[in-house]
């Protein structure tokens, strides 16, 4: 019987990869949102400087002038009928009171 041979010693690791964040949805011109979220399957991103509400509904973006709102989230979402109320600085901000541009 031959004798068992030594284990070869272990290679070093390659260093790990930096892991890519998800790429913005909103057109890059607008910056960084002041604040974003998703909640049952639609997404959406207020830019105050910019004074606009982007919403994707199901890869479908929509632009809204915010006017004198600061939103400052989701409100409610009905998953359903795909509605949604955001949160403003005077209280509840009805997707369907503002301006849609695009």
């Amino acid at each position: 019987m031959k004798p068992m041979e030594p284990m070869k010693p272990m290679e070093p690791m390659k260093p790990m990869e930096p892991m890519k964040g998800a790429e913005p949805w909103w057109p890059k011109d607008l910056g960084e949102p002041a604040t974003s979220g998703a909640q049952n399957g639609m997404k959406y991103a207020f830019f105050p400087d910019k004074r606009r509400l982007l919403v994707d509904r199901d890869g479908q973006v929509s632009t809204y002038d915010s006017g004198v709102h600061r939103i400052g989230g989701v409100a409610q979402a009905d998953g359903a009928a795909k509605t949604l109320t955001f949160t403003g600085q005077d209280g509840e901000v009805d997707l369907g009171s503002l301006k849609k541009l695009g």
